[in-house]
């Protein structure tokens, strides 16, 4: 099976050392040499890095290898990691980059030639290859050969159009031929054979003449009379023999040929001389001629044929209007519109608002001329309803200054709301609407929404940004008075206005500005307020220029700082918009500061940090769990146990003893002749005494597997003297417990007097279920002391002492009564069972605080870059633009003419500090906190934290 091909990571720009070196590079050159370079353009999904490409592309020969081999820049689009659905269009967008930004540059510095000139290079499609030879000569002359040969079309492939060409009869076709490239040819006509039937051998008196069928002369061609004799052909009919045989011939005159039907009636009418009457032989014949009297109609044919000769020839051809279908349904719709044809334009308007919705990516502005302007007036109409005023469009600017009615198409109308604040508004019945009135208004709201729909594509907005009377229809309709009727179109040039924003320089004189803030001022209306700020926060978006927004009033400021508080995301993130604009400039947050409480806009920007924030937490691992102490050798058998293992039989005993003193663990194991040993001594004397048979080895090790699911027998090699591999039977997945467990899962304890031996820290081996059989075991066994007749223990006084442990309360012999003796060891007998539940009740609560530590994390919303698509997300959406907000005031508040005045109040006695000091020092300790916490929002609470530190004496 051959192995899988390495996935290529997605294509992304890695903005390298070497990368930039090779764009500053490959931008010189390009200045140099006159053409644009596209530093990052677009392939697809993803923006292509010039210089991974051009390495690429270099590695596999250059543009012109790539080209000759079929499908490779598919390869190579896919070995760069750039995918799409559609293949073939990313290669050849890939290539098509390529060819404008790199291939000139290859052939300098690559292959160390000079690049052909622009205009046969970057000038000109990709199509193609043989940059390396190409030159004015050969790239102009190939194209005029191609474009005036017949045969060039056909030979160049897919690069020409193909002809359609109808073979000749007489050519046989070929397997090349395709049948989409002509019509298909009529099939040979069929020429059924006709057998001679004359007969079979002339007569003597026409064996000179030629038979008549003989000199008949072929489809298509000319008799012999015209063009020299042609090839007699003489043919010898042979008779069937089912047809009879014909009577001899006898002279000409007399013949009757078989088929009369074929033959002339001057043959038929014609005799010799030699059978013709004598007194027939000498006249002439009479021929009839035409007079006007006996062919009266001939004469009038001839009389008309001569007059029509000498009338002049009439035009031949279609009538006016005969198989012409109009224009299409835009320029049809256009002119309409234009016709100032009330019926016209109602058909033009309901046709224009469902082109506009529907396609409204293909309907431009640049391709109707005279659009714009249609619309534009078609809407100016409202102003004669509702003021005695009737707007028009001039080009000619000092007409426009001289007639209050007129709009400066050139360089818009500045006074256009000091002419609309001197008119007198009309008395409109909003409750009686005359019918010619409800049409109109029909008309005007239908030319609105085509300039709103169409105002929604970049292409529109920008040229409609350049018609500068479309800012004085927004400025007319927007100070229309509050009507009922007008809300609708008050929304739709709210809506044009939030499309054309971001491609106009406008400051606080220009009237759409004012216009825009009156709105955001006086209404209540959601979606006004809504469109208003973002009409005002995107101006000279796409532009070079600042969007300073002075001159904003306290009341708006106010007015936004309310909004904010309200559960509405969309408002909230438009007048955080407006205010990362706002507060921008220095100027404008020296009027923030002065016009509104700072400090509780700040506090509130705080919160909105955490806007639908998710947390979660993460347990770190400080230093991993110390392993239970464990013992290599199996526990001794206590003697209760004991019994109660003998009394099972096998494999039951051998199964319930590896239970009892083995434990699961799935990292471990024993020996196999270690766990075999231990049963042995625990098992061979007792079945000895009663005459039962040991278990054999084999069936021990496989009862010894089945007691755990996760524990088997296996080989494990291991290293023993170096240069060697040592092997040992093992049974995989348990070790040996310290302590032993009955059947009923009680621990057996361990006595922990010191041992007759004498050395330290050894311990008596016997363990046992219950404080009363140990402190017996201690009390006979370890202290010696002997049973009265009653079974009890005299208390006399006895010189002893305690060697539990580390016992220091009698670790010497001193003499005391028995009874206090046993009291005492009672105690640590007590204290070993205690301490066996103890320690179960600390292993169930879980790890230790100290080895782990709970870290808390807060998630908010986050983007993908554009950019760089394998970059880890962004911050985004509310949260970005608060703490934006709050960088902008901290990096500009210490700039303004505020903080000058609150240090010379400092220095009169005040309070101590800047603007920063103020409005950042109750919330410094969460902004820490977020910046721990938030990972995406990390930098930029960081960089804000620096410039509200800044001031301060750290």
């Amino acid at each position: 099976m051959a192995p899988k091909e390495a996935e290529v990571e997605l294509h992304a720009i890695s903005r390298t050392p070497e990368y930039e070196d090779f764009m500053a590079k490959l931008k010189a050159y390009h200045q140099e040499r006159g053409t644009a370079l596209e530093a990052e353009p677009k392939v697809g999904p993803v923006y292509l890095d010039l210089y991974k490409t051009f390495t690429h592309i270099c590695a596999n020969g250059g543009y012109d290898k790539v080209s000759d081999e079929k499908l490779a820049w598919r390869r190579m689009a896919e070995q760069l990691g750039i995918h799409s659905s559609n293949v073939a269009s990313t290669a050849f967008s890939l290539k098509e980059k390529y060819y404008k930004n790199l291939a000139a540059y290859e052939i300098k510095f690559f292959h160390g030639k000079e690049p052909p000139p622009k205009d046969i290079l970057e000038d000109v499609s990709a199509k193609g290859g043989g940059l390396l030879s190409r030159t004015r000569e050969n790239f102009r002359g190939a194209k005029r050969d191609s474009g005036t040969a017949a045969d060039s079309a056909a030979a160049s492939g897919d690069d020409g159009t193909p002809t359609r060409e109808r073979p000749t009869p007489d050519a046989a076709p070929t397997s090349s031929v395709r049948a989409s490239r002509g019509l298909r040819e009529a099939p040979p006509q069929r020429v059924i054979f006709q057998p001679d039937t004359g007969p079979a051998r002339p007569t003597r008196h026409v064996s000179g003449q030629q038979p008549s069928h003989l000199n008949t002369p072929t489809p298509g061609g000319h008799s012999g009379s015209h063009h020299g004799t042609p090839q007699q052909v003489q043919h010898t009919p042979v008779p069937l023999p089912h047809q009879p045989r014909a009577p001899p011939r006898g002279p000409s005159g007399s013949y009757n040929p078989p088929n009369p039907d074929n033959t002339s009636a001057s043959v038929e009418s014609y005799l010799p001389r030699s059978l013709q009457p004598p007194n027939q032989q000498h006249v002439l014949p009479m021929r009839p001629v035409d007079t006007p009297s006996n062919n009266p109609a001939e004469f009038a044919r001839r009389r008309h044929v001569a007059r029509s000769l000498l009338e002049p020839p009439r035009r031949s051809g279609p009538y006016p209007g005969v198989g012409f279908e109009g224009p299409n349904i835009y320029i049809r719709c256009l002119m309409a519109l234009r016709s100032a044809i009330f019926e016209e334009q109602q058909f033009a308007l309901y046709h224009l608002v469902k082109i506009s919705y529907e396609r409204h990516d293909k309907f431009k502005f640049e391709g109707f001329p005279g659009l714009s302007e249609g619309l534009v007036e078609k809407v100016l109409e409202i102003g004669s309803i509702f003021y005695d005023v009737k707007w028009k469009i001039s080009w000619v600017s000092q007409n426009a200054a001289d007639n209050f009615d007129t709009l400066d198409g050139n360089e818009g109308t500045e006074d256009i709301l000091e002419r609309i604040d001197s008119l007198e508004p009309k008395e409109v019945n909003e409750l009686i609407v005359p019918e010619h009135l409800s049409d109109q208004m029909v008309l005007v709201n239908e030319a609105a929404l085509t300039l709103r729909n169409m105002s929604q594509l970049r292409e529109n907005a920008a040229h409609l940004a350049e018609f500068l009377p479309i800012k004085d229809l927004i400025c007319i309709v927007l100070s229309l008075p509050k009507h009922e009727w007008l809300v609708e179109l008050k929304h739709q040039m709210l809506d044009i206005a939030e499309a054309l924003t971001p491609y106009l320089e406008i400051d606080s004189r220009d009237p759409l500005y004012k216009v825009l803030m009156k709105q955001l001022k006086g209404s209540d209306d959601r979606g006004i307020i809504l469109t208003a700020l973002r009409a005002l926060g995107r101006i000279s978006m796409n532009l070079e220029a600042t969007n300073r927004l002075d001159k904003v009033p306290t009341a708006i400021l106010t007015k936004i700082s309310e909004l904010m508080l309200l559960n509405d995301d969309e408002l909230k993130d438009a007048c955080l918009d407006f205010l990362y604009q706002y507060t921008a400039v220095v100027g404008n947050v020296d009027n923030l500061v002065k016009s509104l409480n700072c400090e509780h806009l700040i506090h509130h920007l705080v919160r909105l940090l955490s806007h639908n924030a998710r947390r979660y937490q993460v347990e770190e691992v400080l230093k991993p769990a110390p392993k239970p102490a464990t013992s290599n050798d199996p526990a001794a058998m206590p003697e209760d146990l004991l019994q109660d293992l003998l009394k099972l039989e096998e494999p039951e005993r051998c199964n319930q003893w590896v239970k009892c003193f083995f434990e699961e663990v799935n990292d471990s194991f024993v020996t196999q002749i270690a766990a075999w040993q231990a049963y042995q001594n625990a098992f061979k004397a007792a079945l000895q005494a009663i005459d039962q048979p040991l278990i054999t080895p084999a069936d021990f090790i496989r009862n010894s597997c089945a007691a755990y699911k996760s524990s088997k027998a296996e080989v494990w090699a291991g290293t023993g003297n170096p240069g060697q591999v040592q092997q040992k039977f093992i049974i995989r997945g348990i070790q040996c417990r310290l302590r032993p467990v009955g059947l009923d899962g009680r621990v057996f304890v361990r006595c922990l007097w010191d041992s007759a031996s004498g050395r330290p820290n050894e311990k008596c081996g016997h363990f046992f279920g219950t404080k009363e059989t140990m402190w017996k075991h201690v009390v006979t066994t370890h202290l010696k002391w002997v049973r009265n007749d009653k079974g009890g223990f005299d208390n006399k006084e006895e010189e002893v002492r305690c060697q539990w442990a580390d016992c220091t309360k009698y670790k010497k012999p001193t003499k005391m009564k028995l009874a206090l003796m046993g009291h005492h060891l009672q105690t640590h007998c007590c204290q070993s069972f205690n301490g066996i539940a103890i320690n179960e009740k600390k292993a169930q609560a879980g790890p230790q605080p100290s080895d782990s530590l709970v870290v808390h994390f807060e998630e908010t919303a986050t983007a993908p870059d554009e950019q760089n698509p394998a970059a880890p997300p962004q911050a985004a959406g509310i949260p970005l633009s608060a703490v934006l907000i709050l960088r902008n005031i901290a990096r500009n508040v210490v700039k303004t003419s505020a903080q000058e005045d609150l240090l010379k109040q400092h220095e009169l006695g005040g309070e101590a500090g800047g603007w920063n000091e103020r409005l950042f020092r109750n919330v410094l300790p969460r902004l820490y906190e977020i910046m721990t916490e938030n990972k995406v929002l990390r930098s930029h609470v960081f960089s804000l934290i620096e410039f509200a530190e800044s001031e301060r004496d750290l």
